[in-house]
């Protein structure tokens, strides 16, 4: 089917199926298993589910090839079987007998650069992949769906169009409870984008349920009707909810048919349903085209967020903490807040380095004194959404003693106990340099305020707090540093103030760290036996090197270092020599004594710093 018979065919409302994924599950498949190999190892399963929503008035059955791509089926050890899988999933719906079979394209299942690891022409030679097999299987339409990254869609519509150019072209976003993507894209934005890249109808599938769906398709409708662009509609049945360790979808048949009316009035011209919706929901849709006329406007409520108030219980030690105990190697990753209070981009990268072995999640409070979100909002986002720990910068820097300490218990209430206390940068050098320091404590201070008041359950005025903190503070220290003496007696008041663990500046050479710890046994008589982290910044090019070293401060790049960047070429290159170092010095740092690295990106590349952390984990 081409585009013009599908916006013929779209005059009179397309019933599209339900949810194929849950519909197997509810019929005893394992959350985890391969949907898509049941093509092959389960047919009838498969092809009874997809005549069931036949049965139930549905014309369009997409079929059971959603994950059916290169990535997702390598998690299976199926990636070599996308063509294979793609053919015997058109041939499963096709056995349902519907009027229109559509090939289902899902989301890849990894992110792309900056945030992920795959670069775009990697995206599209895996969408383009699929999208061929579906063709070849004889599929009327293709339906690229679930999309929550207006990049990976951009590509996967360009691969779907190069691979099969006269099949018609669906394409539908995801939306979270803010109504947005999960990256934080605007139901209008996307709309606007996927018109300017001409698919040949356009929406909305998943979500929060049929009332969001109506909410989001009520902002891009205005849009979208002008052009003659057929607008898709494939709710999920209700926010899904866990009851008794599987999850829930309480959208009903009848409300999922009432929201459907509303849906047709606003022009929907393909309704259908996605997750949790079975045939019962279908038939109410079916229901719903067949009964049209004139009803009262269903009103919405606005779109919010649900807050989780639950409070963190402190169970020491942290996972950090326990790690260094133990003698593992620990590689923590720093990462800056969003300028915005979304953080879907943070929270894509922060997974991207959890996958890639990251011990934990070094969060900085407002670096260069640049407005951001909280760190310790961000840490949070970054526990609850990706299940690792954070480390969470403290700065002195913009907080008073009142300030401070409620900060602190806010901190732990979050279950936020990884601290790293230091100065932080002076709001002279960043966006509002006429704004106030507000230090009421040294980082000396801040770390016996915390180890000595806090975590024994007393504020700095020696009043209860109910019960002890438990948090693992650490500070910092600057091996580079030009005064190295002054540098080693504030590592020693920081040592004596309870710091359990410090983090350096960056290094390129194990001279440093040698140094500062040959410094602190000559001015103490005893060893720094203080768990070091070490920082290691890789290198891009050749200009960059020489940046850091002539105007960053406690940054030393010695010559050898700087002439093999500046030696190395293009910047593809560049990188390689840079991450070949920064490898090789974490491995130097390791057997030096240092008991962890702490990776420093730059320029956002949390892509190339995963390499890394990744790099110094197998080496």
């Amino acid at each position: 089917m081409d585009a013009e018979a599908l916006r013929a065919r779209a005059r009179t409302p397309l019933i599209a199926d339900g949810g194929m994924g849950t519909s197997l599950i509810d019929v005893g498949v394992a959350v985890d298993a391969c949907m898509e190999a049941l093509n092959e190892h389960d047919p009838d399963r498969v092809t009874s589910i997809h005549a069931g929503f036949v049965a139930a008035g549905s014309q369009l059955v997409l079929t059971n090839t959603f994950g059916a791509n290169r990535y997702r089926l390598e998690r299976h050890g199926l990636a070599d079987r996308v063509t294979a899988l793609c053919i015997a999933g058109v041939a499963r719906a096709r056995d349902a007998e519907p009027e229109l079979v559509g090939g289902s394209l899902g989301p890849l299942g990894v992110r792309l650069q900056p945030y992920g690891r795959v670069d775009s022409a990697e995206a599209f030679d895996a969408y383009r992949e699929q999208a061929a097999a579906l063709a070849e299987a004889g599929a009327d339409v293709l339906v690229i769906e679930t999309q929550t990254d207006v990049r990976e869609l951009e590509q996967a519509v360009v691969a779907v169009r190069d691979a099969a150019s006269g099949l018609a072209l669906l394409a539908s976003a995801t939306f979270t409870r803010d109504d947005r993507t999960l990256l934080g894209d605007t139901p209008e934005g996307v709309a606007r984008r996927l018109l300017d890249l001409g698919v040949d109808a356009l929406g909305v599938n998943c979500g929060e349920g049929p009332a969001q769906m109506l909410r989001v398709i009520r902002t891009i409708a205005p849009l979208v009707m002008p052009t003659g662009t057929p607008i898709v509609a494939r709710p999920n049945a209700g926010g899904p909810t866990e009851v008794g360790g599987r999850f829930v979808y309480p959208a009903t048949p009848d409300y999922v048919g009432e929201i459907a009316r509303a849906l047709l009035d606003e022009g929907v011209a393909v309704l259908g349903g996605c997750c949790g919706t079975g045939p019962g929901h279908t038939r109410a849709i079916a229901d719903a085209v067949r009964d049209r006329g004139p009803r009262a406007r269903v009103e919405l409520p606005a779109p919010s967020v649900a807050a989780d108030t639950s409070a963190a219980t402190a169970t020491p030690p942290t996972r950090l903490q326990a790690a260094i105990a133990a003698g593992d190697l620990v590689v923590t990753v720093e990462m800056e807040p969003p300028r915005s209070f979304n953080a879907a981009q943070l929270v894509a990268a922060a997974a991207t380095l959890r996958d890639a072995g990251a011990t934990a999640i070094d969060v900085a409070d407002s670096p260069m004194a640049k407005m951001r979100m909280s760190a310790w909002a961000a840490c949070r986002l970054v526990h609850e959404q990706v299940g690792i720990e954070t480390v969470l910068h403290f700065p002195t820097r913009g907080r008073n003693i009142v300030r401070l300490q409620g900060d602190l218990l806010g901190s732990h209430a979050l279950g936020i106990r990884n601290l790293f206390v230091c100065v932080g940068d002076p709001v002279t050098i960043g966006d509002y340099p006429h704004g106030s320091n507000d230090v009421d404590v040294t980082a000396t201070g801040l770390l016996q305020l915390i180890t000595e008041h806090f975590n024994t359950g007393v504020d700095r005025a020696g009043s209860t707090i109910g019960e002890p903190t438990a948090f693992f503070a650490g500070a910092a220290a600057s091996p580079s540093a030009p005064d190295l003496e002054r540098e080693v007696r504030l590592l020693r008041r920081k040592v004596d103030a309870g710091a359990r663990f410090v983090l350096t500046q960056p290094v390129y050479t194990v001279e440093p760290l040698r140094a500062l710890r040959e410094g602190y046994e000559r001015s103490t008589g005893s060893v720094l036996d203080v768990p070091v982290i070490a920082g290691v910044l890789p290198l891009v090019s050749g200009r960059h090197a020489t940046f850091l070293h002539n105007e960053v401060p406690g940054i030393d790049i010695p010559p050898a270092v700087r002439d093999r960047m500046a030696s190395a070429g293009d910047p593809a290159r560049a990188w390689e020599a840079g991450r070949a170092m920064a490898t090789d010095l974490a491995g130097a740092l390791r057997a030096e004594g240092a008991a962890g690295i702490y990776v420093m990106p730059q320029f956002g590349r949390y892509d190339r710093a995963a390499d890394v952390v990744e790099a110094i984990l197998a080496g």
